[in-house]
């Protein structure tokens, strides 16, 4: 799945990373727990999250997340979008809750994790 359609499933907006609008994701993975989002998110995955902290993106960057979800609405301070930027990671903004924004990734052919469907 193409960071549009992501992006067009979620009814986001498109933070960061304008130019990555083409780049593929396999995978979703969804937690606030940075903990979680290093010992289970693989290469490339979406991370959905409620956390708008400049955290999130280094935690990305060291996991090797392909892009970034904040639920709820949320959009990060400047400073965490300029940061996502610089790394390469787009950044989306959605109104859902992590809930049905998982669901709705999953409707649309995104798998887990785990890969299973």
């Amino acid at each position: 799945m193409k960071i549009n359609e992501i992006v067009e499933a979620l009814d986001a907006s498109l933070l960061a990373g304008k130019d990555q609008i083409e780049k593929n994701i396999t995978k979703c993975g969804a937690s606030d727990l940075m903990s979680d989002i290093l010992a289970g998110l693989s290469e490339g995955c979406v991370l959905l999250t409620g956390l708008t902290t400049i955290q999130v993106v280094k935690t990305a960057m060291i996991a090797g997340v392909g892009a970034i979800v904040f639920v709820r609405g949320k959009t990060p301070p400047p400073e965490v979008i300029e940061m996502a930027e610089i790394q390469g990671i787009p950044v989306i903004s959605t109104p859902y809750s992590m809930f049905v924004s998982c669901g709705r990734l999953h409707s649309s052919r995104l798998t887990g994790l785990d890969g299973a469907r």
